[in-house]
């Protein structure tokens, strides 16, 4: 899909980040077919008028209670702080806000389950989705299952074989799952087939995005739906510490958990956001999903932000080890947030968040989704960082966006790998 324009069109909501409706400064609004405006404004009608309502919140914040097991807990990460930082010079407290929990082991049934429960609300008979690790494909065939709703998932044939697992969980839970062979087959591709199904059956179909990207009004929707992970780990660590943290941090691809947790904080000058991207087999390489580390602005999937583009605005590929990071595009509102400086964006190689998945394993007996070993990667250079620039020991939270189960077979294959390189 070209990083070329095809025309904007704002949404009509503002928030405390935004210039325009429907734009973070000058990234975000709709780079869409025209067919596709209606779906739009009638989404963003739905966003103020059900989702924003007293009813709609105390119906799926119920569910998020009864069904998901939220509110997830906030863990003190003491030994991997330790290993990290053995003398506690730099890194007094780590904690992980355990989205791994959630029932389907991550964050996105948090977002599935509010915009299944809306599109029910709004007459919708139809769901698609599309998915990379497969997290989102699971949450949302869950939703849909709750609900009785068709499902229909657009994975890149890539990611099929590499989260077979989910792709299992998928199936047995009534999901059909297309596998797309079109491009790098991964999550660009099927979200570009998702797009294309959406075009055709907008009047019926409902298209369920799991990152806080896409036109708008997705990314304000997306980020609604999370910032229950922020919301929370807020209250829970100014109950730990009688403090906020230091520092946020999280992994980024599309970006739905970091904006889900960075929300809660963006008015808190104290408070440091980070967000960690797959830089693969390296930033200097062609190997990487680095968007906001080493993007240029572009145009992708209806919205303008960062992306992975050749000089002539077209898409180049990504990579990464894992799936739900191998994007070559980012939510909007985190281009923003790059350029105005209120978040870092770091990146991490592929390598390196193998070792941090099997440190944290060893330290935590958590055993993370590859994406947010990314972030734990990272961890000692970011405490050292704000250590040295507020002259003490920091504390961090960090958002454990999913757990390791569908990487299962990555990890055996390549630590194995990993321990005889190194």
């Amino acid at each position: 899909m070209s990083a070329t324009p095809k025309g904007d069109q704002g949404g009509t909501r503002e928030d405390a980040t935004k210039t325009k409706p429907g734009y973070f400064g000058p990234f975000g609004g709709r780079f869409v077919a025209e067919t596709l405006i209606p779906a739009l404004d009638e989404l963003t009608h739905a966003l103020e008028t059900i989702v924003h309502t007293t009813g709609f919140q105390t119906e799926w914040r119920d569910l998020l209670a009864k069904y998901v097991g939220r509110p997830t807990p906030l863990s003190d990460a003491k030994r991997l702080a330790h290993s990290i930082d053995p003398a506690g010079a730099f890194l007094k407290h780590l904690y992980l806000k355990r989205e791994d929990l959630c029932h389907t082991g991550a964050h996105k049934i948090n977002n599935a389950l509010g915009q299944a429960l809306l599109a029910k609300k709004m007459g919708k008979r139809r769901i698609i989705a599309e998915t990379g690790a497969g997290q989102h494909g699971v949450a949302t065939a869950t939703a849909c299952a709750l609900f009785d709703l068709p499902c229909e998932v657009y994975m890149g044939a890539e990611d099929v074989k590499r989260q077979a697992p989910n792709v299992g969980r998928m199936k047995l839970l009534g999901a059909t799952v297309i596998p797309v062979m079109s491009g790098s087959r991964t999550l660009k591709d099927a979200m570009n087939e998702a797009l294309r199904d959406w075009v055709t059956h907008v009047g019926t179909t409902h298209y369920c995005i799991g990152s806080a990207a896409g036109p708008y009004p997705y990314p304000e929707l997306v980020a609604t739906l999370q910032a229950v992970i922020g919301d929370e780990a807020r209250a829970q660590v100014l109950a730990a510490q009688g403090a906020l943290p230091d520092g946020a941090v999280a992994c980024v691809g599309g970006g739905s958990n970091a904006i889900g947790l960075f929300g809660a904080f963006l008015k808190d000058d104290g408070v440091a956001l980070y967000g960690v991207e797959a830089a693969g087999h390296g930033v200097h390489t062609d190997k990487h999903a680095a968007t906001l580390t080493a993007g240029r602005i572009g145009v992708l999937h209806g919205s303008k932000s960062y992306v992975l583009c050749d000089d002539g605005g077209q898409i180049l590929e990504a990579h990464s080890i894992s799936a739900g990071l191998d994007y070559p595009g980012v939510g909007p509102q985190h281009s923003y947030l790059k350029d105005t400086g209120r978040a870092t964006y770091v990146s991490a190689t592929d390598d390196e968040a193998l070792a941090a998945a099997s440190l944290v394993a060893r330290t935590e007996g958590i055993i993370p989704a590859l994406e947010t070993a990314h972030a734990f990667a990272k961890i000692g250079d970011i405490a050292r960082e704000l250590s040295a620039a507020r002259g003490r020991a920091v504390s961090l939270v960090l958002a454990s966006s999913g757990r390791g189960d569908k990487d299962l077979a990555t990890y055996l294959e390549r630590l194995e790998v990993f321990r005889d390189a190194h």
